[in-house]
């Protein structure tokens, strides 16, 4: 059914948390994704708890899911052991993203998968499990930790349906965990295929991968399948089209969760046009 949809988009808060609610609000989407903090950077803030609330407020009034989206210097894989503070900085700067997504009402923190930094890939992986067990260390609240898939752009891990799988069962709480799926990113990684992938769907209900998908990122790809490019396009009008986004928005498992756009708006500055044409693929 088509209201089981929930689509949005990325929105600023430049006006608070609340005022990224009110945008999705006024925008009619029945989710939206933000920046809890400077997206540049690795702080730990000090942010306004009446504004969190009165977000979460909102989204419980008005039925809409938000989800955060963590600094792009949050390296999961970083080195605990290299002197220079990074896996630290990284790990707080996480607990604090969790902290304000829990205050908004957010389904979670999406961070990407990592980049490996170490040489040895393995280091690397184990990196990534201690860093995410020392982000949810004691953590009660109910926002999970989303680790999205990576296009190949910065290297070869987080490519792949079998790494985050493993990941989330190798860390010490699987259960405070999620996926957030990034179509641009599996296009271009050649972890999904677009219209041709018969054996996708399937090999993550094998692998146990939609049982723990809890965002998807709704992304069209400016460069063909196997770029390893992360250059998004406005659905439809990449490489993916709409005959591969109609095919994945057919697919049962994966139409109960958000779908956030982080493309180029429409000529009227909104995502409204967008949200709609999915509205429709998904319906027919």
């Amino acid at each position: 059914m088509i209201d089981e949809i929930k689509v949005g988009g990325h929105f600023s808060i430049r006006y608070g948390y609340s005022g990224a609610a009110k945008t999705a609000l006024q925008m009619g989407a029945g989710t939206f994704q933000y920046f809890p903090k400077n997206p540049r950077g690795l702080s730990v803030k000090s942010f306004d708890a009446r504004d969190a609330e009165t977000c979460r407020q909102l989204c419980l009034t008005n039925h809409i899911v938000s989800v955060a989206h963590t600094p792009y210097p949050s390296n999961l894989a970083a080195d605990p052991g290299n002197g220079d503070g990074l896996f630290q900085r990284v790990v707080e700067s996480l607990r604090n993203d969790l902290e304000i997504a829990e205050a908004c009402g957010s389904i979670g923190i999406v961070v990407h998968f990592g980049t490996n930094k170490a040489g040895n890939p393995l280091q690397s992986y184990q990196n990534i499990i201690q860093c995410i067990n020392k982000v949810l260390a004691n953590w009660q609240g109910q926002a999970k930790l989303l680790i999205e898939n990576q296009a190949g752009d910065h290297g070869d891990m987080g490519m792949t349906l079998e790494e985050m799988v493993q990941i989330r069962k190798l860390c010490d709480s699987p259960q405070q965990i999620g996926f957030c799926l990034d179509t641009c990113h599996a296009f271009a990684a050649g972890m999904w295929m677009g219209e041709n992938d018969d054996e996708f769907a399937a090999k993550a209900q094998r692998l146990g991968y939609w049982e723990a998908l809890s965002v998807v990122h709704l992304n069209d790809s400016r460069y063909p399948l196997h770029s390893r490019k992360d250059r998004h396009a406005r659905v439809g009008q990449g490489y993916i089209g709409e005959s591969g986004f109609r095919r994945l928005l057919q697919m049962d498992v994966i139409r109960h969760v958000p779908f956030i756009l982080e493309t180029a708006t429409g000529a009227d500055g909104t995502y409204r046009e967008d949200m709609e044409l999915i509205r429709r693929w998904a319906e027919s």
